[in-house]
């Protein structure tokens, strides 16, 4: 669970957009104030989900958001952040496959990690953060053994997969971790009647997890010689497309058998933004709303460049801002405000600029639309009525 799901903001729309930074920042808040500074670099896109299902199914009056102090992360402004359990649950489970992650990355010897003091020293953090995890999930009702026992148990099935090997049977491990999360979220809202879908919903999105990891890390795998479930089964793209598009519409199946009360904001990314997930893997799909210079529709002109903001920071007042984002990830990775201007920019890694093809759509589920005529396309609204219960 680390990035799949990466929305457009252009698409989400200002006020999606800002319910996912708010749980963006209290996932990563959680892992602070649970865990000290250094846990907040396992803040991840996909783990903020386990916050956003929790708190869509959460009974109206309950206070799951409050006010963040400055941060350098948001250019030194306060925000409107997530808390609660729900953002406990989504760093437990993110400390936990992290640790896993980094385990795994020892046991390959990939890059540093083939040094015997780098990999020392990483295996003392991936302990302490699995323990973290433990403790955490712990206090929110959550044993986070299933998550350990699946990744021994991929381990395992890793080494006896070969050609012929379904790839369903290599990604059940991390279906299984998924939807054990998932389906804690419907216990934490007191939504126990939720469980069931939403454990399907999880397991499926493991699956996708899998299998997206899996198709863009081939090429790099096997110049690497590292193990892919690709290659080890011999299974083809095409098996791999079916399986993804397989477990898109069982997710969608899932989440309309969950009762919810505020459902957009969870519709939009496992509904929508997932299936951009798997178009881009797939390299069937692309979206540039990054580029403030790309044409606003097919063969429009190019959009203006924003009049400069007024409440400028001076030029120390800037400087100190930027050294705090240089410090982290945000601008190469994800969204941060200009330590001068103010002015909200994605990060370098986010910018696309191919979106020659990308047209204004519907106003359905928030501005929830995809690209060119597929907004809602089969999650079962008419792409502008929008019926989907969203």
């Amino acid at each position: 669970m680390f990035g799949i799901v990466r929305p457009c903001r252009h698409r989400l729309g200002e006020k999606l957009e800002a319910q996912w930074m708010a749980h963006l920042c209290g996932l990563c808040l959680a892992l602070r104030g649970d865990h000290g500074q250094f846990a907040r670099v396992v803040t991840n896109y996909d783990g903020l989900l386990i916050s956003v299902l929790t708190e869509a199914q959460a009974t109206p009056g309950t206070e799951w958001r409050r006010t963040a102090g400055p941060c350098p992360l948001r250019g030194m402004r306060s925000a409107s952040v997530a808390q609660g359990e729900g953002a406990r649950l989504a760093a437990a489970v993110s400390l936990v496959l992290a640790s896993a992650k980094m385990r795994d990355h020892m046991a390959d010897g990939d890059g540093l990690l083939a040094r015997r003091p780098v990999a020392l020293a990483a295996r003392r953090v991936a302990t302490n953060w699995g323990r973290a995890g433990a403790r955490t999930g712990s206090a929110v009702g959550f044993d986070t053994a299933v998550l350990v026992d699946a990744v021994d148990r991929q381990v395992g099935i890793e080494a006896l997969a070969g050609p012929g090997t379904p790839l369903l049977t290599v990604t059940e491990p991390t279906e299984t971790a998924t939807a054990a999360a998932f389906a804690h979220t419907a216990v934490l809202a007191g939504r126990p009647g939720n469980a069931e879908p939403l454990a399907e919903a999880g397991r499926l999105f493991g699956r996708l997890a899998h299998l997206l990891d899996a198709v863009e890390d081939r090429e790099a795998d096997a110049a690497a010689g590292a193990w892919n479930p690709l290659t080890a089964t011999g299974a083809s793209l095409a098996e791999a497309r079916r399986l993804a598009d397989d477990a898109l519409h069982g997710i969608r199946l899932a989440l309309r058998d969950a009762e919810f009360t505020d459902p957009k904001l969870a519709h939009v990314l496992l509904a929508h933004e997932l299936r951009n997930s798997v178009d881009r893997a797939f390299g069937t799909a692309s979206c540039s709303h990054g580029n403030p210079y790309a044409p606003s529709g097919p063969g429009g002109p190019p959009a203006p460049p924003e009049p400069p903001r007024r409440d400028r920071r001076g030029l120390l007042a800037g400087c100190a801002v930027w050294a705090g984002l240089a410090c982290t990830c945000q601008m190469c990775c994800g969204e941060y405000h200009d330590p001068w201007s103010g002015e909200q920019k994605q990060g370098f890694c986010r910018r696309c600029d191919n979106c020659e093809d990308c047209c204004e759509c519907c106003d359905c589920c928030g501005n929830c639309g995809d690209c060119c005529g597929n907004c809602c396309d089969g999650c079962g609204c008419d792409g502008c009525g929008c019926d989907c219960s969203c």
